[in-house]
C-alpha cells in the first residue's frame, strides 16, 4: 500500500479542495486555536454531503488533555451524533493527571464504538515515558493510528526520536502518523525509517492562516506527489 495523506478540514470548502488535490483522509474539527476540538455535528454533515473521503471527528472538548466522568459522557453522545452525520472514525486521546496515557478513560469512551477506527492524537506528545505510552497504546482497542510529532513543539524538534521509534519497531511504524509542523524536507528521513502515514494542517493553507483561507488544491497537490515520488522509489 501507498502512503497516506490526511488533511484537516474545518468546512466544507476544505474537504473539497483536499480531495481534489489528492488527500486520502480528511481529520474535521474546530477551534485550531485550542489545536483542534469538536466540530458541529452540521459542519461534520455538511462535509460529508461534498466528498466521499474518509472522516475522522475530533473528540475534544477543551485544550487540555485530562478529562472526566461528565465529558466522557458528553463525548459518548456527540460520537453517536457524528457518526449518524457520516462520520467513519475519531480523534482522541486523554492524558492521566501525571502524563501517562489514561488508559481506564479512552478504553471507556472508545468502548462505545466498538468496530469503529481512530486516531490517538498528538497528546501523545506530552508523555514522558514514551515506550511507556506505546506499550499502553498496544492495549487499546480499536486503534490504528497515532498521530505524533515526536515533540510537544513540533516535529522539527521532533523528527530524531519519531525515526528512532519507527526503525527499533516495525508495528509503532505501522500505526505512526507524522503530523505537527510537518515540512516536504521531514518526509525522506520518515520514510526511510518506515512512517507511510502523514497529517497536514496549516501548510496547505495560505500563508498557514486558519482564519484567512481554506486548504488549497494546489498545496495538497504537491504534498500528494511528493509522498508519491517516495513511494515510487520503494
Amino acid at each position: 500500500m501507498g502512503s497516506l495523506l490526511e488533511i484537516i478540514a474545518l468546512h466544507p470548502a476544505d474537504a473539497e479542495a483536499a480531495q481534489e488535490g489528492g488527500a486520502d483522509r480528511l481529520e474535521l474539527c474546530a477551534s485550531m486555536e485550542a489545536d483542534g476540538l469538536c466540530p458541529s455535528v452540521s459542519t461534520v454533515s455538511a462535509i460529508r454531503r461534498v466528498t466521499d473521503l474518509p472522516l475522522r471527528v475530533m473528540l475534544r472538548l477543551d485544550n487540555s488533555f485530562t478529562t472526566n466522568g461528565a465529558d466522557l459522557n458528553r463525548l459518548t453522545a456527540m460520537a453517536q451524533s457524528f457518526l449518524a452525520a457520516g462520520a467513519d472514525g475519531f480523534v482522541l486521546g486523554f492524558l492521566t493527571p501525571d502524563n501517562q496515557v489514561d488508559v481506564e478513560s479512552v478504553s471507556a469512551l472508545v468502548s462505545t464504538f466498538a468496530g469503529t477506527p481512530w486516531t490517538f492524537h498528538r497528546a501523545v506528545d506530552a508523555v514522558l515515558d514514551q515506550q511507556a505510552a506505546w506499550r499502553a497504546l498496544r492495549s487499546l482497542p480499536g486503534l490504528d493510528c497515532v498521530l505524533t510529532a515526536g515533540s510537544s513543539i513540533g516535529v522539527g524538534h521532533g523528527l530524531d526520536d519519531l525515526c528512532r521509534l519507527a526503525k527499533e519497531d516495525p508495528a509503532v511504524a505501522g500505526v505512526m502518523m507524522a503530523g505537527g509542523g510537518l515540512q516536504p524536507e521531514h518526509v525522506p528521513w520518515l520514510f526511510q525509517s518506515g512512517v507511510r502515514r502523514f497529517h497536514v494542517g496549516s501548510s496547505v493553507r495560505q500563508d498557514g492562516s486558519w482564519t484567512k483561507a481554506y486548504v488549497n488544491s494546489r498545496f495538497v497537490r504537491s504534498w500528494r506527489n511528493l509522498l508519491d515520488a517516495q513511494d515510487a522509489r520503494e
